[in-house]
């Protein structure tokens, strides 16, 4: 579904991203693992086009995206969930999720979506009036997620959204995704909270200073010796 071969990106002058490869199978949900400035973030913008590729293909659905503003490979089905969820503060709720359906035309598709957003967050029907600068770390999350779902995405790319989020509030979230994705909706989640992510994925890549360190499928590569030491805080 999504294939990313020897992508190289950066910001400026400054490569970022040096030839990094992976793959995504239609409804798999997939770990990008990583510290802190690893390269996690540029991937993730890489590929829904916030950042521009330098050299390699990104192919979505079986066609070239590499090159495509965000807004067409949003058209596409590909959608991005930023890091530190970036709501609209001055708007609401309900605001936030009409500008994730800009791309819907149609009135009654439109309200057809947003209910499935309603059932999903329920919380988000509650507080659809409420100016989202309000809400908390954990509803800002959801309706970070929920707007994306707004474009009736068949891919989801997920940036650190355990940020500012304590351990339970967490748990529901990645209990959402894994909702989200058993409706056929592919996920890529790039994360520092490796033991949890190990938990729903079905495989991870591990990136290191712009590059694939390690890759597997996820209860493998969670007993890997060099990633327990360094991901997972054990030296069993």
């Amino acid at each position: 579904m999504l294939k990313v071969s020897a992508a190289v990106s950066g910001y400026g002058r400054v490569d970022v991203l040096r030839s990094v490869s992976m793959e995504v199978q239609a409804g798999a949900i997939i770990g990008i693992l990583g510290a802190n400035g690893a390269g996690k973030t540029t991937l993730l913008q890489t590929i829904s086009g916030l950042v521009p590729l330098r050299r390699g293909s990104i192919a979505f659905d079986g066609k070239e995206i590499g090159g495509l503003r965000a807004e067409k490979i949003v058209a596409k089905g590909l959608v991005h969930v930023p890091q530190g969820r970036m709501p609209f503060p001055e708007m609401s709720v309900l605001e936030n999720l009409e500008m994730g359906g800009f791309l819907v035309r149609d009135r009654r598709r439109f309200q057809q979506e947003l209910e499935k957003v309603y059932a999903i967050f329920p919380i988000l029907r509650e507080r659809r009036t409420q100016s989202a600068a309000y809400l908390s770390g954990g509803e800002q999350q959801m309706l970070a997620i929920g707007r994306a779902l707004m474009a009736s995405p068949k891919f989801l790319t997920l940036d650190e959204p355990s940020l500012g989020l304590g351990p339970r509030i967490f748990d529901d979230i990645l209990a959402i995704i894994q909702t989200i994705n058993r409706e056929g909706i592919s996920i890529v989640i790039a994360e520092q909270n490796a033991r949890k992510v190990f938990r729903i994925s079905h495989y991870c890549y591990v990136i290191e200073n712009g590059a694939i360190a390690l890759e597997g499928p996820s209860q493998q590569l969670a007993r890997d010796e060099r990633v327990r030491k360094v991901y997972l805080g054990s030296h069993e």
